[in-house]
């Protein structure tokens, strides 16, 4: 289950870099992304695996990225590379490991046999991709499966090409998949990112995409272009607004407690709290994405 300091570690904008371009690693060092996938798939030509692979590695013990989250993406468990580039991220400074292709929870017992053999530290994350029919079938399973398990993140390309459909900006048609793995994570105490808007000059589309994952309960976005930061950060912080809201409530609820009450009223609303510990999150997450600002 995740911590509540890691559950508020600001993950707004999680920005996937090829391993295998050194002036995209450098600049990356300036961008206002929260976290960085550093990536040895898709990303990378097949005879740039293994240099791209010692570039991620380089780059993740720096500590050249200030606070941001470094995790990498490694290489599918039914390629040449995955061994050795599971072995590597094992010995390295990155805060996890980004697995694509993850179908049962098999395999990431298996990964996480690999990580223990290769000496890997307990704190290392497991970041499973769930981008397969069978995954998304299996997803509260995978959330079981593994104590290193930080949390999801969607592949949604490689989802709608799996199920032969549509992906349009709402993404209607795979909605389903989205919820369950939703579902799943939280009721496995595990975060959740959405998947990539690949269309990098549909700024309306990946706008709105950011405002349906936000409103379904996602952590944060994947990002395949830096001109998507901003918007991610914009749409997964609180709002000026709802901390204005979130500060008055605590207050109330500070009141009423004090006068021996459980609930009270705050414009015409009931407040519990449940509604105190969501507001006391959204407070703790403005003040988490301030400190990393600050950085």
């Amino acid at each position: 289950m995740t911590s509540n300091s890691a559950r508020t570690r600001p993950r707004r904008s999680m920005l996937y870099m090829p391993s295998s371009n050194a002036r995209a690693l450098d600049k990356a060092k300036t961008l206002p992304a929260d976290g960085l996938i550093l990536d040895l798939e898709d990303a990378v030509a097949p005879e740039a695996k293994t240099s791209a692979r010692a570039a991620a590695v380089s780059a993740a013990n720096s500590k050249a990225y200030g606070a941001r989250e470094i995790l990498i993406r490694v290489n599918g468990l039914d390629t040449q590379w995955f061994r050795d580039d599971l072995a590597a991220v094992a010995g390295s400074a990155a805060d996890g490991v980004v697995v694509p292709k993850i179908n049962t929870p098999d395999d990431l017992r298996h990964i996480d046999e690999i990580l223990r053999a290769a000496g890997a530290r307990d704190d290392l994350k497991l970041w499973p991709m769930m981008e397969t029919p069978r995954a998304i079938l299996a997803a509260d399973a995978i959330a079981a499966a593994s104590p290193r398990l930080a949390g999801f993140l969607m592949g949604t390309a490689d989802l709608a090409k799996d199920l032969h459909c549509a992906h349009p900006a709402d993404r209607a048609p795979m909605l389903y998949a989205l919820q369950r793995c939703i579902l799943a994570a939280r009721a496995y105490g595990l975060l959740i990112l959405d998947g990539v808007h690949v269309d990098i000059d549909d700024e309306a589309g990946f706008a709105l995409a950011c405002r349906q994952g936000r409103d379904l309960g996602f952590d944060g976005k994947t990002l395949v272009h830096p001109r998507q930061i901003t918007g991610a950060n914009a749409a997964f912080a609180p709002s000026p607004a709802e901390l204005e809201w979130a500060r008055r409530l605590v207050a109330a609820h500070k009141e009423a407690a004090a006068q021996g009450q459980g609930v009270t009223l705050l414009d015409g609303r009931l407040v519990e709290v449940l509604h105190v510990q969501q507001a006391q999150y959204l407070m703790a997450q403005a003040e988490a994405i301030s400190a990393l600002e600050r950085v």
